[in-house]
C-alpha cells in the first residue's frame, strides 16, 4: 500500500492487540498494522528516558538492510556511525543545536544507507514534524535517485511504513499520510528551488558539484523552521575553492577551536597528505567501514592498479583516500605548494620588480603578477592582482569560486560588466611608481590596446613579448615547478593564485615540452598562475638579469 494515489482504496483501520513483553515491539513491526496503531502505540524510540540521539539510533536500527550480503537483516549501526549521530543530534536546553553537519569519507562506506535511514527518521520517525519537508539534493537525477531508491526499498520491508506512506516512483517522492510530511529529490538543474521550507536536507556528493547554487538555496530556505538540519555526505572535492572544501576547512577550524560555532559539525575521515597511499594505515584513515562492509580486498585491488597505472593514482587518492586532489593528474604537489605559502611575501616600496600580464577579453579574468628576489635568502616573492568582470554571484555559481569573499579580502578586483584596459593600465602605472618594473612580460593578445592606454597616461615600462606556445612556456613551467619543489617561491597563500594553480593541467608536445592547457583547465580558470610564470620567465629566463642570483640554467635544465 506504499504505492498510493488517485483511486486508491481507503486505509482500513484494524485493531491489533498490544504485543506481549515476550514478543516485543519487533514482532509488531513484522505484522500488518495501521498508522493509527503505530502512533497510539509505544515504539521503542518514544522512550523519553533515552536521549534524542539514542531515539534516532533506535529508529534506524528498526529498519532492514535491503541489499548486499546482509540483505534482510536489521540495520546495525557501527560505533563510528553512532558517534556521528550522537554529535549531530546532541541537545542543549532540550533543543538540537547542530544545523549543518558534514560527513566526509571514502567511497563505498555506506553513506547512502545512512542518509536514507536519517531521511526516513525525519519524514516519519522521531525527528518528524507536522508537514515537514525532507529533501535529498544531488548533482544529477541519477545520483538523487539513489537515496530515494534506498528509502523506498526500506519502506517496502515494513508494513508500518508501507501503511503510512504514499510513494511516487515517477517523481521520486514520498508522502507521510499521517503527519503530512513530504520527501522529494532535487538536482542542481531543478527549475525552481524557491518557496521551499526544508526541515531536513541531505546533500549527496556535494564534492562533485560544479555550482554552489543548490546548496545555498537550500541552506537559506531553512530559516522558516525551528530546528532544521542540513546533512552533507560526500567524498572531498578536488579544488580548495569548491563549496564542500570551504565547508570542510571551516569545520576543521571549528574542531580546532579556532572558531566557536556550536551549530556546525564536521566528521572527516581522510588520509593525511604525507602518508604512504599504499599503506593500510592510509586506507583505514579514510574508510571507517574497511574490513566490515567496505571490502578490504577491493581497496587492495584498486591500490595495486593505481601503483601500476600512474594515471589512476589521483583518482585513488581522491575517491578512496578522500584526499583533496583531482582524479586527473595535476601540475605539482599540493604539499609543496602549501609549503611555499608559509613565509610572508615582502615587496617593499622601492624594490625593483618584474611583471607578467595575462590580459583577457572584456568578459574574462585579467591577471598581473610581480616578482622580486630576496637578496638574503634567495626566495622569490610574488604578488598577484586579478580583475574579474560581471556579476560576482553569477560567476561564483559558474566557476565554483567564492568571488564575493575574495573581493572583500582584496584578492580580486571587481570591474563592473566588462574589463576596461584603462583600469589595468592605471594599476600598472601605480605599481610602477612604487616598485619600478624592469620588464613586463606580455602576450600579443590585445596588447596594442593596453599600450595605447599606457601611452595616454605617460607610463613607460619595458615590455617583453612572451608567447603562449611550447617555446616560451616550457622553460617557464620548468622554472615554476622547480621553485615550488625547492620551497623558494613565496606566494603568501593567495587563494586566487592557489585556485588557479590547482586548476592547471599540463599539455606536452612530442619533444617533451610543456605548457598549461587552458582548454581543459579544471573549473575553467588559470589566468593568475599564467601571469606568475610569465613574470618569473621575464625576470629569470628572457633577460637573465643580474639582480636575480639563481642558476637559471640549473633550474630549467
Amino acid at each position: 500500500m506504499g504505492l498510493r494515489g488517485i483511486g486508491a482504496k481507503p486505509i482500513k483501520i484494524k485493531k491489533v492487540g498490544r504485543p506481549s513483553k515476550k514478543q516485543g515491539f519487533g514482532s509488531l513491526l513484522r505484522r500488518p498494522i495501521t498508522p493509527v496503531e503505530l502512533i497510539n502505540g509505544k515504539p521503542p524510540w518514544s522512550n523519553q528516558r533515552i536521549t534524542r540521539a539514542e531515539r534516532v539510533i533506535v529508529f534506524c536500527e528498526e529498519l532492514t538492510i535491503t541489499s548486499g550480503r546482509d540483505e534482510g537483516q536489521r540495520l546495525r549501526l557501527r560505533k563510528w556511525q553512532k558517534d556521528f549521530i550522537n554529535e549531530v543530534y546532541r541537545e542543549e536546553g532540550g533543543e538540537r543545536i547542530v544545523r549543518t553537519a558534514i560527513l566526509s569519507m571514502g567511497r563505498k562506506n555506506g553513506k547512502t544507507q545512512l542518509a536514507a535511514a536519517l531521511a526516513l527518521c525525519h519524514l516519519c520517525g522521531p525527528e518528524s514534524e507536522g508537514r515537514g519537508e525532507v529533501y535529498a539534493c544531488a548533482n544529477d537525477r541519477f545520483q538523487a535517485g539513489k537515496i530515494f531508491n534506498e528509502m523506498a526499498a526500506m519502506v517496502d520491508r515494513h508494513a508500518w511504513l508501507t501503511a503510512r506512506t504514499n510513494i511516487s516512483r515517477f517523481t521520486k517522492g514520498i508522502e507521510d499520510l499521517i503527519n503530512g510530511s513530504i520527501y522529494a529529490t532535487l538536482t542542481a538543474k531543478a527549475e525552481t528551488k524557491m518557496g521551499l521550507s526544508p526541515s531536513f536536507v541531505v546533500y549527496d556528493e556535494l564534492g562533485q558539484a560544479t555550482s554552489r547554487e543548490l546548496y545555498e538555496a537550500m541552506d537559506s530556505a531553512m530559516g522558516a523552521r525551528a530546528s532544521p538540519l542540513m546533512l552533507v555526505i560526500s567524498t572531498q572535492a578536488a579544488s580548495s575553492a569548491a563549496p564542500l572544501s570551504q565547508l570542510i576547512d571551516y569545520g576543521l577550524k571549528v574542531n580546532a577551536e579556532e572558531i566557536e560555532d556550536p551549530h556546525f559539525h564536521l566528521t572527516l575521515y581522510a588520509a593525511e597528505d604525507d602518508v604512504d597511499p599504499w599503506s593500510k594505515k592510509a586506507w583505514v584513515a579514510a574508510n571507517p567501514a574497511l574490513g566490515d562492509f567496505r571490502s578490504l580486498e577491493d581497496v587492495k585491488r584498486l591500490a595495486s592498479q593505481a601503483q601500476r597505472i600512474p594515471s589512476q593514482e589521483n583518482a585513488f587518492r581522491n575517491l578512496i583516500l578522500n584526499q583533496r586532489v583531482s582524479a586527473e593528474s595535476r601540475f605539482m604537489s599540493k604539499a609543496d605548494w602549501k609549503a611555499c605559502g608559509e613565509k610572508p611575501v615582502a615587496i617593499k616600496p622601492g624594490d625593483h620588480v618584474y611583471a607578467g600580464l595575462d590580459l583577457g577579453n572584456t568578459q574574462d579574468h585579467s591577471s598581473l603578477a610581480i616578482v622580486r628576489e630576496d637578496i638574503v635568502d634567495g626566495d622569490v616573492h610574488a604578488k598577484c592582482y586579478t580583475w574579474v568582470p560581471g556579476d560576482l554571484d553569477e560567476r561564483s555559481n559558474t566557476d565554483g569560486a567564492p568571488y564575493e569573499a575574495w573581493s572583500r579580502s582584496g584578492y580580486i578586483i571587481p570591474v563592473g560588466k566588462t574589463t576596461d584596459p584603462e583600469v589595468i593600465a592605471r594599476e600598472i602605472a601605480r605599481i610602477n611608481a612604487i616598485n619600478p618594473i624592469r620588464g613586463l612580460g606580455f602576450d600579443r593578445w590585445r596588447i596594442d590596446i593596453l599600450k595605447r592606454e599606457l601611452d595616454k597616461i605617460g607610463c613607460s615600462v619595458p615590455l617583453v613579448e612572451h608567447g603562449q606556445g611550447f617555446k616560451d612556456m616550457s622553460p617557464a613551467v620548468d622554472l615554476l615547478e622547480r621553485l615550488v619543489s625547492r620551497a623558494k617561491l613565496r606566494h603568501g597563500n593567495n587563494p586566487v593564485l592557489t585556485w588557479c594553480a590547482n586548476n592547471v593541467i599540463i599539455l606536452r608536445d612530442p619533444a617533451g615540452g610543456r605548457k598549461f592547457d587552458k582548454s581543459r583547465a579544471y573549473m575553467g580558470n588559470i589566468d593568475t598562475v599564467v601571469a606568475l610564470i610569465m613574470a618569473l620567465s621575464t625576470a629569470m629566463v628572457k633577460n637573465k638579469p643580474v639582480d636575480f642570483k639563481f642558476d637559471v640554467d640549473a633550474l630549467i635544465g
